[in-house]
């Protein structure tokens, strides 16, 4: 059992600590909440606790240049792994784009050493949460830690309140015996034959000989078959001629975000403040979270701990009301598109201007970005869309 405190109030606990904001999940949400505060607010006594062994899981998160603000860039910069000055390509069936915006990727290696090194003891690893309250946590183990505020950070809420598709994706680390001749990230490729909805794979080149290759799919089931995919990796790496070995793989299930109960998703009596994907705070059209956690993690350290729940689920409703045009989008592709089309939608959207391009990603597409992303040629049959949108799902 553990000896109770000294001059460091977060190890050697026995059955209870005390603190003034603690952020139970060490994902990317509560991660850079985490950090934020500890740079911006170090008087707090900040508590992050992750279940795993360490915080950020098993996960690679890419962003455009335009996705964070230069004055934010602080926040991420030190743990971007890779990073592609030269910009990135889209391929589809007939057309292929290379666009200027640079691209990053930070690893859940660059990540967790990072969080360590700057949370040092406010960082508990490896700890079971049995339950949670407005204002403390009790662990599986029977300890209790109170605090002024909880942040739950943990993840998906009630996804039965949401209407969603799924991205769903296998990636593999490949190292290849000989230069794989990809020079920047192909965000998507999706020449490839379409399964399971619209489906493209993503390249992120580290090396001359080594790649991560991921295969994605915009499905309407969240069923993942990871041998299947798998195999289809290897597949495309045969086809590419590259005699690669895999060093690493990963896999994961987003939510494509097309309607729902936001009051459901997150009940007015839930007490406790939430961040993240657990508060819905994500781009629903493509489940890409990281500018929103930066957005968040950095708002959240201008806000008082009091009332911080209210303050959240207000911030997190704001959010699903900014979100209501992209779910728009979502609802048309998943509801007017046939499965095999869809890729027809992001080959006409990637024609569009580069600047509308990284505004979509970020989730501030202008009132002009809007009409223009609706306008002109449609790559789905307008009856289809307008049926989709005017009938309610049953």
């Amino acid at each position: 059992m553990l000896s109770p405190p000294s001059s460091n109030p977060y190890q050697g606990f026995m059955n209870s600590i005390d603190c003034d904001l603690v952020i139970v999940g060490g994902g990317l949400a509560g991660g850079l909440a985490a950090l934020a505060l500890a740079a911006l607010r170090p008087e707090l006594r900040l508590l992050l606790i992750e279940h795993g062994t360490e915080p950020g899981g098993n996960h690679i998160w890419s962003f455009f240049d335009g996705d964070v603000a230069p004055q934010d860039r602080w926040l991420v910069d030190p743990m971007i792994a890779h990073r592609w000055t030269q910009g990135h390509a889209v391929i589809f069936p007939g057309f292929q784009r290379d666009l200027a915006t640079p691209y990053n990727s930070i690893t859940s290696v660059t990540f967790a050493v990072h969080v360590r090194k700057t949370l040092g003891h406010r960082l508990l690893i490896g700890a079971d949460v049995r339950t949670l309250a407005p204002d403390r946590v009790t662990l599986a183990d029977g300890r209790i830690i109170h605090a002024q505020a909880v942040l739950d950070a943990r993840g998906p809420g009630d996804l039965s309140a949401l209407r969603c598709g799924w991205q769903k994706f296998v990636g593999h680390a490949l190292r290849c015996a000989a230069p794989h001749g990809v020079e920047r990230p192909v965000i998507m490729d999706a020449s490839v034959d379409q399964h399971d909805g619209y489906r493209f794979v993503y390249l992120l080149p580290w090396d001359d000989h080594n790649i991560f290759v991921e295969d994605t799919y915009y499905s309407d089931k969240p069923d993942l078959d990871g041998v299947v995919l798998d195999e289809r990796i290897a597949a495309y790496a045969a086809a590419k001629g590259w005699d690669a070995q895999s060093v690493h793989r990963e896999e994961g299930v987003l939510p494509v975000v097309h309607g729902g109960d936001f009051d459901r998703y997150w009940p007015v009596s839930d007490p406790v403040a939430r961040a993240g994907v657990r508060a819905g705070l994500f781009q629903p059209m493509t489940g890409y979270s990281l500018p929103d956690a930066v957005r968040f993690a950095l708002w959240l350290a201008r806000q008082p701990l009091d009332g911080l729940p209210a303050a959240t689920r207000a911030f997190a409703r704001a959010h699903w009301r900014q979100g209501g045009y992209y779910r728009m989008l979502g609802k048309m592709l998943f509801g007017a598109a046939r499965p095999d089309e869809r890729w027809r939608i992001f080959s006409r959207f990637y024609g569009l201007n580069p600047a509308l391009i990284q505004r979509f990603y970020a989730g501030q597409s202008t009132m002009a970005d809007r009409l223009r992303i609706l306008c002109g040629k449609p790559p789905i049959p307008i009856r289809s869309a307008m049926r989709t949108l005017l009938n309610p799902p049953a």
